[in-house]
C-alpha cells in the first residue's frame, strides 16, 4: 500500500490568518470568539461567533475579479491552498497535471451569497438575481476554483458531512492516492457561515452558547457550566503526496497519514450514541489500520463542541478504546479557542496535530474551570503542555447526521 503523506498546511481561523498565527494564539491560550460585527445580531439569543478578522483574499494571488465572483467560503479554500502549496514547495506542472486533484468540503456552503441574492430577490425582484448565484452558492465550487486556477486535472469534487467534512476530506483523498488514482491531492474544508439566518437556526435549536457577556469564556468543552458551542468561520487545506512522489521532488514532508476511518451511529439526527458506540468504532479501526496499539497514540485532539451530549459520549468512546490508557493521553478541544468552525475544523484541528507532534507542545483546552463528574480524563487544562516531541496522534470529528471520523497522524519515518 502507497504510503501518503503531509507536504504543506494552510489555516485561516478566527485566531489568525496562516498556520503560524493560529497555532501560537492557539498555544498560548487566546479565545478567538467575539461579539459579532457583520451584521446586527440584537435580536438573538446567542450574538457571539468566531469571526475572521482583516482577511483580504487579494493577499493570496486571488485576482479581485475571481474573488467578486466566490462566496467568502470559496476565498477561504483558495487562500489556505495557496499557503499549503507554498509551504509544500509544489508548483504544478502540465506534465503531471492530471495526477493532482482535490476534495474540499463544506458543511454549508454559500450561505453569504444566499443571504444576500434572498435580499436582492425580495427588494429589487428576480431580473436582478446574479448571474453567478449558483457558482458562489454550491458547495463544489471551492474545489472546482481551486482546480480551474491551479490546473489540477485529478479526482475533484466536494463532501458534506456537517463537522466531519474536513476530516472525510483528508481520509478520502488519502484513499485515492493509496488506490493509485492520484499522487498529489489537496484536501480540507472550508466554511463561511456567520450570517443572521444559520446563527437564528442553530440558536433556535439550543444548540450555542448565550454567554454573550463572557465572550472569550463562552466555548467551554468538557466543563461542567458549558452551554452549547460557538458558531465560527474559517478553512485549512493539506497537500497530500504519495511518498515516492514526495521523496523524488525532495518535499518537505510535515507528517504521515497513517490511520482513517469513518462510520455512523445510526441513532439521531444531532444527538450522538449516549455511549459513544460509533465514536468508538471510528477511533478503533483507524488505530488498527495505522498498524498502531491505543496505548501508542500520545495526544488526542478531540472534537469536544462544549455541548453536554457531544462531549460527553466522546469521553465515553475514548476510555471505550484507550481503556486505562485513556487516563493517561493528553486530550484537548481546541474548540474552546476557535470555536466550532463546522466544515472545516476536522482539517484545522488535524494541522494542531501535526504542529504538536514537531513542536512538542500540546495545545489547552481553554475555558476549563468546573470538572464535569462524567468528563473525568486529561484535557490539559487552560494552558498548552511541553510533552517534548510526539510520534503519533489523533483526530476526531463528528457531525450531525451520525458521521464520525477518526484520523491517526504520525511523524514520518523513511524506513518505517
Amino acid at each position: 500500500m502507497r504510503r501518503v503523506v503531509v507536504t504543506g498546511m494552510g489555516v485561516i481561523s478566527p485566531l489568525g490568518i496562516g498556520v503560524d498565527a493560529t497555532w501560537n494564539g492557539l498555544i498560548e491560550g487566546r479565545s478567538g470568539i467575539r461579539p459579532i460585527t457583520f451584521f446586527d445580531p440584537s435580536l438573538l439569543r446567542s450574538r457571539i461567533a468566531g469571526e475572521v478578522e482583516g482577511f483580504d483574499p487579494t493577499a493570496f494571488d486571488i485576482d479581485f475579479k475571481l474573488a467578486k465572483r466566490c462566496d467568502r467560503f470559496t476565498q477561504f479554500a483558495l487562500a489556505t491552498s495557496h499557503e499549503a502549496l507554498a509551504q509544500a514547495q509544489l508548483s504544478i506542472e502540465p506534465s503531471f497535471s492530471e495526477r493532482v486533484g482535490v476534495i474540499i468540503g463544506s458543511g454549508i456552503g454559500g450561505l453569504n451569497t444566499l443571504m444576500d441574492q434572498f435580499t436582492v430577490l425580495f427588494q429589487k425582484g428576480p431580473e436582478r438575481i446574479s448571474p453567478f448565484f449558483v457558482t458562489m452558492l454550491i458547495t463544489d465550487l471551492a474545489a472546482g476554483q481551486i482546480s480551474i486556477k491551479y490546473g489540477l486535472k485529478g479526482p475533484n469534487f466536494a463532501i458534506s458531512s456537517a463537522c466531519s467534512t474536513g476530516a472525510h476530506a483528508i481520509g478520502e483523498s488519502v484513499e485515492i492516492i493509496r488506490r493509485g488514482d492520484a499522487d498529489v491531492m489537496l484536501a480540507g474544508g472550508s466554511e463561511a457561515p456567520i450570517v443572521l439566518i444559520a446563527m437564528a437556526a442553530f440558536a433556535n435549536m439550543r444548540a450555542l452558547s448565550t454567554r454573550n457577556d463572557e465572550p472569550a469564556k463562552a466555548s467551554r468543552p468538557f466543563d461542567a457550566q458549558r452551554d452549547g458551542f460557538v458558531l465560527s468561520e474559517g478553512a485549512s487545506t493539506f497537500v497530500l503526496e504519495a511518498e515516492e512522489f514526495a521523496l523524488a521532488r525532495n518535499a518537505p514532508i510535515l507528517a504521515e497519514v497513517v490511520g482513517y476511518a469513518a462510520t455512523a451511529d445510526a441513532h439521531h439526527v444531532t444527538d450522538p450514541s449516549p455511549d459513544g458506540e460509533g465514536a468508538a468504532r471510528a477511533m478503533t479501526l483507524a488505530i488498527q489500520r495505522a498498524g498502531v496499539c491505543p496505548e501508542d497514540i500520545q495526544y488526542i485532539n478531540a472534537h469536544g463542541t462544549s455541548t453536554f451530549a457531544g462531549d460527553r459520549a466522546e469521553t465515553a468512546a475514548i476510555k471505550r478504546v484507550l481503556g486505562d490508557a485513556a487516563y493517561r493521553v493528553p486530550i484537548s478541544s481546541t474548540k474552546g479557542a476557535t470555536g466550532h468552525m463546522l466544515g472545516a475544523g476536522g482539517t484545522v484541528e488535524a494541522a494542531f496535530c501535526i504542529k504538536a507532534m514537531h513542536s512538542g507542545i500540546v495545545p489547552p483546552t481553554i475555558n476549563y474551570e468546573f470538572p464535569d463528574p462524567e468528563c473525568d480524563l486529561d484535557y490539559v487544562p487552560n494552558v498548552a503542555r511541553r510533552t517534548g516531541p510526539l510520534d503519533i496522534t489523533m483526530s476526531n470529528s463528528f457531525g450531525f447526521g451520525g458521521h464520525n471520523v477518526s484520523l491517526v497522524l504520525r511523524r514520518y519515518q523513511p524506513n518505517r
